[in-house]
């Protein structure tokens, strides 16, 4: 007896579901999600850390464009930057008395200067047109800067907010709360349109620092290529959203960390450059790198605020 397939719908017809209606297949929805963010230039982010695993969002802007985020209160409570706050005072102003004899030697100075000054003047004419130039062009070099795509987290008063559930970070997204990333344009219409399914980053913008340190620690055979140089990627954006210089130093270009990922990139690459790569990887210390980023972890787990 041959057994015969169940008929299957045909291919132009809806999917429907137990009460006849229409059903959207995973990839529609996923491509749905997709359409919202890349409208809205906003990405949703998971970050994985020690104390757990959230969801925040992220964006990209001109720096221009964004008023950075306000770390006074942070640094308040923190007692190792209040202890490097330097407290500025007014000083009194002098009474200067003087006598003849000094302002008749000062007159003579004076006079001096005049002279000089005019000896000068044309070549001062000069270098006043070269510095109207360098002026210029550092002016330029300002708005090149300015126009540099820099991150934005969505973050308050320096603090990282972290959402342990999609529903959570829907939530505090309408409710109007204040926050960093409310003065994007398409901030307003994110508040309307969002939806807790809308809430699922892209393989790439998943991030888990909590599994850097473990992983450095387990030898050069054990490292991860992705998973380090994802966190390096997403620990300087973090560092320049949240003002926090200490870290932005340690990944700077020349540092040992700046290297361990500049020698992963390399390895990955394949060919003359990765043998190379994984060459200069073995130079580098697993302990010193573990440290480093131990320090790391620590210092943007410390000013993450967890929201249920």
């Amino acid at each position: 007896m041959v057994r015969q397939s169940p008929q299957r719908p045909d291919a132009d017809e809806p999917e429907l579901d137990a009460t006849d209606g229409p059903v959207d297949s995973a990839s529609e929805r996923g491509a749905a999600n997709r359409a919202l963010w890349d409208e809205l230039r906003i990405d949703p982010v998971e970050i994985a850390l020690p104390a757990g695993t959230g969801f925040t969002l992220r964006a990209y802007r001109p720096a221009r464009e964004l008023t950075p985020t306000d770390v006074a209160e942070r640094d308040e409570d923190d007692p190792f930057l209040a202890r490097r706050q330097v407290v500025e005072t007014d000083e009194d102003d002098e009474e200067v008395v003087i006598l003849d004899e000094e302002f008749a030697a000062l007159t003579a100075e004076e006079d001096e200067q005049e002279a000089e000054g005019r000896r000068k003047g044309d070549a001062a004419d000069a270098d006043s047109e070269d510095a109207d130039s360098e002026d210029a062009d550092s002016e330029d070099a300002d708005e090149a800067t300015g126009g540099e795509e820099v991150p934005l987290f969505l973050t308050h008063k320096g603090r990282l907010l972290l959402f342990k559930t999609p529903e959570a970070l829907v939530s505090f997204i309408r409710s109007g709360a204040p926050n960093d990333m409310s003065q994007l344009d398409s901030w307003q219409e994110l508040t309307e349109r969002v939806e807790p399914a809308d809430i699922a980053p892209l393989d790439e913008d998943m991030y888990e620092l909590d599994l850097v340190v473990e992983n450095l620690r387990g030898g050069h055979d054990t490292w991860d290529p992705t998973l380090l140089i994802e966190a390096g990627e997403v620990a300087r954006d973090l560092a320049y959203a949240l003002r926090l210089p200490a870290v932005l130093d340690m990944l700077s270009a020349g540092s040992s960390l700046d290297d361990l990922d500049e020698a992963l990139r390399a390895s990955v690459n394949g060919g003359i450059g990765g043998f190379f790569g994984r060459r200069r990887l073995k130079k580098i210390g697993a302990q010193t790198a573990s440290l480093g980023w131990r320090t790391i972890v620590g210092k943007i787990s410390a000013v993450v605020d967890w929201r249920d």
